[in-house]
């Protein structure tokens, strides 16, 4: 059985590995993103290296930290091989580091910000209420798989630059496959909505070759993640870059809350919609990678992923 902090995990040539966590304060004054990356999908270096054949993932790695609210901040940069050490239940990518010790996930954050250069220091610790096992396939040929770790979780944020504490409902998950994201899927969109006694988990996709998947989850204290009854669509508008934001609702009905994260080929949201026969407020993300694979995108993206040298 895969277990989702197996760090050492084998990321095949082409491949990718992450570890997804996301936050909401209880006050909803701030959020976070963070994902710790081995083979990082979304950088320009690693597209380049793997169309000029195979490539190593290991040497495409980071930490890509979003901080939302008041203050902003973003760092996503891209490390060789050599910044990279790993083991069953530790992470080591430059000078940020993840840590389980059996009932605690710690993130040890020393990153720089981009484009504009400053120090995002800190901790956050994620503290999940139940361990989950289930893994899903994504793709039509087995090369892309999901596991919802811990969609009941709580987070404690301690930052020091910039000086931030807070703690709220968080998410924790692992994705890994062996090809580019880009090549078996045109676009998906995913949500997760806490409540008081369950999670919702949605994840739409839609596949290169035509097909598509709906998943609808129900996740509880107890560390289930069950089937339910896939909601009917919902509309949102778009973003400023005009990227589709879709998902579904009960009432066939949600709206934008706050836009997070607003790129050419990918959004974050908050949002209110209707599941598990609740309004609740969820995370919602959507991603069109049509328009990552522009090249005109692997020229923009250096700016806010750059690369080390050494």
């Amino acid at each position: 059985m895969m277990r989702g902090w197996e760090f050492d995990r084998h990321v095949p040539e082409r491949g990718y590995a992450w570890w997804y966590v996301d936050a909401l304060s209880d006050d909803g004054a701030h959020g976070i993103t963070l994902i710790a990356f081995i083979g990082t999908v979304f950088s320009p270096w690693y597209a380049a290296a793997h169309r000029r054949g195979p490539a190593d993932p290991q040497n495409h790695c980071c930490l890509n930290v979003a901080l939302y609210g008041s203050p902003r901040r973003w760092a996503m940069t891209d490390r060789r091989r050599g910044a990279l050490s790993r083991g069953p239940d530790y992470l080591q990518i430059g000078p940020s580091r993840l840590d389980w010790d059996g009932e605690t996930l710690t993130i040890h954050i020393n990153e720089m910000t981009a484009p504009i250069p400053s120090r995002l220091t800190g901790t956050v610790r994620v503290r999940p209420r139940a361990l989950g096992s289930r893994e899903f396939t994504l793709d039509t040929h087995g090369r892309h798989r999901w596991q919802p770790i811990a969609p009941r979780s709580r987070v404690e944020v301690e930052l020091s630059s910039p000086g931030l504490r807070w703690s709220g409902p968080a998410y924790f998950d692992t994705n890994h496959g062996a090809a580019p994201l880009e090549e078996d899927f045109r676009e998906w969109d995913w949500c997760r909505a806490p409540m008081q006694d369950a999670t919702a988990i949605l994840y739409n996709a839609e596949r290169r070759d035509g097909s598509k998947q709906s998943l609808a989850l129900k996740a509880t204290d107890d560390g289930a993640v069950v089937d339910i009854a896939v909601p009917p669509p919902a509309t949102m508008p778009r973003t400023l870059w005009r990227i589709r934001r879709p998902t579904r609702s009960e009432s066939g009905q949600a709206r934008v809350v706050r836009t997070l994260e607003d790129t050419p080929f990918y959004s974050r949201s908050e949002i209110r919609t209707t599941l598990l026969g609740q309004e609740t407020t969820a995370v919602h993300e959507s991603l069109e990678l049509d328009r990552f694979k522009n090249p005109a995108m692997y020229a923009m993206l250096p700016w806010k992923v750059p690369r080390t040298l050494g």
